[in-house]
């Protein structure tokens, strides 16, 4: 029996509420909650850190409903759609958004809101990230398909450089003052922000399947 699924929500981990609760993702990126690499902590334990009322969170997560379709529980499944929904889709997003980043730097450069330095910072992200996925592409994904039990070194790797991705969340958050364009913000400033939040919003989820899901597997 899972004594985890008796007891109050305010004692379970983060990363427990966010596997089981379909749209607690959602809250916990509303709310700034760390479920994907913090996220063996209590939900009492992370509302207090992040100075948010335990019960008001509790009943956004009673009241979330679900915005994505469930990830396959299969091992080999969810490296596939780890690979298609995530890591392809990050290909995409960040080429586009370092666009975005370069015309809005350069246009409103003389702007005190412009995001100075955002292109730099999404190409770097961006730089690691691919990285990052080489190493499970060629990697550890294979290991995982072949049922490898020796695993534990590798998955240590990513999740350490997991952590890194929430440092670099961060500074895309401040770069862009939490994705919130200016009132006066052109249509092009309006979609990098958009795409930087989606961009927030996927890394943490992906983050989440590979830590709290897949990589438990194989610890």
């Amino acid at each position: 029996m899972d004594i985890t699924a008796a007891l109050p929500l305010r004692h379970l981990a983060v990363r427990d509420i966010a596997i089981r609760r379909p749209g607690a993702t959602a809250v916990f990126r509303r709310f700034k909650i760390d479920y994907c690499c913090g996220g063996g902590a209590s939900l009492a334990s992370a509302a207090e850190k992040r100075g948010v009322e335990v019960d008001r969170l509790i009943a956004a997560l009673e009241a979330a409903t679900p915005t994505d379709e469930p990830a396959p529980t299969e091992t080999a499944a969810l490296i596939d759609h780890l690979l298609e929904r995530y890591h392809e889709v990050h290909r995409r997003q960040f080429p586009e958004a370092i666009r975005l980043a370069a015309r809005v730097e350069a246009v409103h450069r003389d702007d005190l809101d412009c995001p100075t330095g955002l292109s730099q910072h999404l190409a770097f992200m961006f730089d690691d990230l691919e990285m990052h996925h080489q190493k499970e592409e060629m990697g550890l994904f294979p290991m995982m398909r072949r049922g490898d039990a020796d695993a534990a070194g590798p998955i240590a790797c990513m999740e350490a450089e997991h952590e890194d991705v929430v440092e670099q969340l961060k500074g895309l958050a401040r770069l862009t003052h939490d994705f919130a364009p200016p009132p006066e913000a052109c249509n092009t400033w309006q979609a990098l922000y958009a795409l930087c939040r989606e961009i927030d919003a996927d890394l943490r989820d992906h983050m989440h399947l590979e830590n709290n899901i897949l990589f438990r597997r194989f610890g």
